[in-house]
């Protein structure tokens, strides 16, 4: 819970004060600086108990360079500081803007809004309590008086913007024997319904009927039946255009007989990354009922092992009609894209498609987890991805699409072979998803590296990160209206 209001530490148990570096001038933080203790530097962290008839908290966090501050260097301070609050178990905090000529009022709203409410986020569904805790309140302090009625509507659409990433990590965590496609489905309806956009759900027969044979290969082997998930928000009658976001929604992945080892198997419920990620955008885009067409798609089933399962060797079909040879069952998730994005484009009429998919080892190799690698036809959707991630502070790396790498994909008794090998993987794996795009502009976000956290870092929680919602959402909002990028 969040609400813009002026408080004070009496009436609240802990504030949160940026304080930049040259901004030092009350006794209290002189002596922190001379002491060493706090300097206001960026990643500064420091909590002061005040004894009353309770405990309270000061709690001043580093921003550094006040007029280089960003939005994104906002969020991470500010998330420093609740992460104290919550490891001091306070439940009311108040948190001071820092308004600059880069941040306006209504971008510290969102930052601090998607701060707070990420980085107390915690998933222990499935913990024992002894006792039921409250959930940590937010108070927005120094709002101008002027501004607080523009200041709520920023702030109640941030509050989508932070639920579609609750959203999307929640569906992450949850263990494989909860989520599966037929809940995942389930999933998907209710957030329709609460925000506003319609769902439809194909099932396995369904499915055949369309043609999805790359799609059926990879869920052939598993009782849980693979589900199509269709969420659509038209939300411009006037406009033609349709954004599709196609979402990688492998609720479980052994690699089938291409197994993985079990360590590489204890967190492949992220597997389906992608399509939580496009289910809590959709959350987020039809809740603030922004004006755009956005359509997702999502073909959702586990990778597992029986006797009908698909194998090395194998040439398998598709919606597209092309032919895939099968020379490794752990690069399902593209098969399952290929059919998902020709459904989007042939019976959806998508004008441009985003794909997001857990798809890679490599692209953590390449860039860690910090960094969405991106392949892509297409420099000036690119340079709107870019501009969405400016504002969103996460971070996307595109890699060349060459056509000497696309030619690793050709099979000699197929259209196509579904791995291009060891090398390049990341871009072959992205440029297979190409073959289907029908020309149309295309963006593959492959967030094998940002859609899971093995620890905690800024707002960014142990396990389904949200990655990349909140781009995503930007990539698509209207003009806030004031001069600030943000």
């Amino acid at each position: 819970m969040v609400n813009i209001k002026d408080v004070t530490l009496d009436e609240v148990q802990a504030l949160i004060v940026p304080i930049s570096e040259n901004d030092i001038q009350e006794k209290t933080l002189e002596a922190l600086k001379s002491s060493k203790a706090f300097s206001g530097k960026e990643g500064d962290v420091f909590v002061l108990p005040i004894v009353k008839e309770t405990v309270k908290y000061m709690i001043y966090v580093g921003i550094g360079n006040k007029e280089a501050l960003t939005a994104e260097g906002l969020r991470q301070a500010i998330a420093e500081g609740v992460k104290k609050a919550k490891a001091a178990k306070v439940t009311e905090v108040g948190i001071k803007l820092v308004v600059t000529d880069n941040i306006c009022v209504g971008g510290n709203v969102k930052a601090i809004t998607e701060a707070a409410l990420l980085a107390s986020y915690s998933f222990d569904e499935y913990k024992t309590k002894t006792e039921e805790e409250a959930p940590m309140k937010f108070y927005l302090v120094g709002v101008p008086a002027a501004k607080v009625e523009r200041a709520n509507e920023v702030l109640a659409a941030s509050l989508k913007v932070a639920e579609g990433v609750i959203i999307a990590r929640d569906l992450v965590n949850e263990p494989s024997n909860v989520l599966y496609p037929e809940t995942l489905a389930e999933k998907a309806v209710e957030v329709g319904k609460a925000a506003g956009c319609e769902v439809e759900v194909f099932d396995e027969k369904q499915i055949e009927a369309l043609g999805m044979k790359a799609f059926l290969a990879v869920g052939a082997s598993s009782e849980r039946k693979p589900k199509l998930i269709v969420m659509r928000y038209m939300g411009d009658a006037d406009s033609k255009e349709v954004l599709g976001l196609v979402g990688k929604g492998l609720t479980y992945d052994t690699g089938g007989y291409s197994l993985k080892p079990t360590d590489s198997m204890k967190t492949m419920q992220s597997d389906m990354g992608g399509a939580a990620a496009v289910i809590g955008a959709m959350s987020a885009i039809a809740g603030n009922k922004v004006k755009t067409n956005v359509i997702a798609v999502v073909a959702a089933c586990e990778n597992v092992i029986s006797g009908g399962s698909y194998k090395p060797g194998d040439i398998i079909g598709s919606m597209a009609g092309k032919t895939i040879e099968i020379l490794n069952t752990d690069a399902e998730g593209r098969l399952t894209l290929a059919d998902a994005i020709t459904y989007a484009i042939e019976k959806e009429k998508v004008t441009r498609i985003i794909d997001l998919a857990t798809l890679t080892g490599a692209a953590l190799v390449a860039l860690g987890t910090s960094t969405t690698a991106v392949v892509t036809n297409n420099e000036d959707f690119y340079k709107e991805l870019q501009a969405a991630a400016k504002k969103s502070g996460e971070q996307f790396w595109q890699l060349p699409a060459y056509k000497e790498y696309a030619k690793m994909n050709k099979s000699t008794v197929a259209d196509l072979k579904n791995t291009g090998g060891r090398l390049a993987g990341t871009i072959t794996a992205g440029l297979f998803i190409g073959e289907f795009v029908q020309d149309l502009p295309w963006l593959h976000l492959d967030i094998a590296g940002t859609a899971w956290a093995d620890s905690a870092e800024g707002y960014i929680t142990k396990g389904g990160t949200g990655a990349p919602v909140r781009t995503l959402y930007r990539l698509v909002e209207e003009p806030c209206g004031c001069h600030h990028n943000k």
